[in-house]
């Protein structure tokens, strides 16, 4: 494959959150050839939200939120720390950014899963992937994440279409993209009494 084709082929960003100043898609960087990588954090951040204001937050999760994730998402979620990445521009909320690091059949790759104010997805970039190259869908396969919210066709058995030769890839990206919205949704609901402050 030439580079431009594995350019292409890598290059899964298929949407822009509403507001940004430009449309269409974003060309993922050529791979560092020991890691995998595709793009930093600091980079595809840039990506999503050209012109925007971005603040890293740190959430730790109880255990009830972990298991409202859980149970959300259909799929395991072990960390108690989130680090949702909340974008605004002139004070309108544009969209927030979740990296989720996972793994595929034996190696692990990484997603940056992008939320819009409305809670569907907007954006999704391969930021990188240390399977085989063979295992990455084509980047047209990832746009049937957008505009996609957290409900039973967001799904290989309902309306995301597998992919032959990488199936275990598409598994990993569904459950990364349910985890990421569930999350997002238990993250935005009203926090936890603790035991002092129960009325």
């Amino acid at each position: 494959m030439s580079s431009s084709a594995l350019s292409v082929a890598i290059s899964i960003a298929l949407a822009l959150c509403p507001k940004s100043p430009s449309a269409g898609g974003a060309t993922a960087q050529a791979p560092a050839a020991d890691q995998g990588t595709f793009l930093t954090q600091e980079e595809a951040l840039r990506l999503a939200f050209p012109e925007c204001e971005i603040e890293r937050r740190r959430v730790f999760l109880s255990a009830g939120q972990k298991a409202r994730v859980r149970d959300l998402a259909g799929t395991k979620h072990e960390s108690s720390l989130a680090f949702p990445y909340v974008a605004k521009r002139d004070g309108v909320l544009v969209g927030t950014a979740y990296f989720d690091a996972h793994r595929v059949r034996t190696l692990r790759e990484t997603l940056m899963v992008v939320v819009d104010a409305e809670g569907k997805i907007c954006r999704i970039e391969m930021l990188a992937f240390a399977e085989p190259r063979e295992y990455i869908p084509r980047g047209n396969w990832y746009g049937q994440f957008i505009g996609r919210g957290l409900d039973e066709d967001l799904s290989l058995k309902r309306k995301i279409r597998g992919v032959s030769g990488a199936s275990m890839t598409a598994r990993a990206s569904v459950d990364c993209a349910r985890r990421v919205l569930a999350l997002h949704q238990v993250l935005a609901e009203p926090a936890e009494p603790t035991p002092g402050n129960r009325p």
